[in-house]
């Protein structure tokens, strides 16, 4: 079994904005950093005790910049795999949630459908993105077989992997928590994903309270 820690960047502007995001290129804010920070150091507090085999980032600045201290705490590259990259939004990206409907309401129709095969005008479709993500994955775990390994990525990414590894379809509402910074295992074998643990931040709830999300 390959072990692997996926982790959502830290946050950012956007975040806080509740704007969509997906494949725009945005930064870290001043509370993500200090995230990828306490990141950083509990994850070497980890490989003490069990070595990571590598460290991988999606291309998104946000994702990298996430990766770059624990690369610096663990002496690991970062190696870039576009494939965890988040969903393309196309053109609802950069848009307020609560907006969606009024500025683009095609496109935003077909992002709640939820239906995998319905396009996402300039973006991915749900399926298309599933697709990618799940092939990314697990040509990752080929790769390191038996061996524990770091992907820092994206919330989408996140719930397409939880989503795969529980057995919940794509048509349904999201049921899991995607927290910026979290620590979110997963055990991959051959034809199977196992949710090993979900949604930690223990790293970050310590230094500055419970509202992590």
């Amino acid at each position: 079994m390959t072990e692997i820690w996926f982790i959502r960047h830290g946050e950012t502007a956007w975040n806080t904005e509740r704007r969509l995001q997906g494949w725009q290129d945005t930064p870290l804010n001043d509370t993500g950093r200090a995230q990828a920070a306490l990141l950083a150091a509990r994850v070497a507090e980890e490989a003490a005790g069990r070595p990571f085999a590598a460290l991988y980032s999606s291309d998104l600045q946000r994702a990298h910049h996430t990766a770059a201290p624990v690369s610096e705490q663990l002496g690991l590259r970062v190696r870039v795999e576009p494939g965890i990259r988040e969903r393309g939004f196309g053109v609802l990206e950069g848009l307020a949630w609560d907006r969606v409907d009024e500025l683009a309401p095609e496109a935003a129709a077909a992002w709640k459908s939820r239906d995998p095969a319905r396009p996402l005008q300039g973006g991915e479709s749900l399926g298309q993105f599933h697709a990618r993500v799940v092939a990314t994955i697990e040509d990752l775990a080929a790769r390191h077989a038996g061996e524990r390994v770091l992907a820092v990525t994206h919330g989408g990414v996140l719930d397409i992997i939880w989503r795969h590894a529980s057995g919940v379809g794509l048509e349904l509402p999201r049921q899991t928590m995607l927290l910026n910074a979290s620590i979110n295992r997963i055990g991959v074998e051959p034809r199977r994903w196992q949710v090993l643990e979900w949604g930690d931040v223990a790293h970050i709830a310590a230094a500055v309270g419970n509202d992590v999300v």
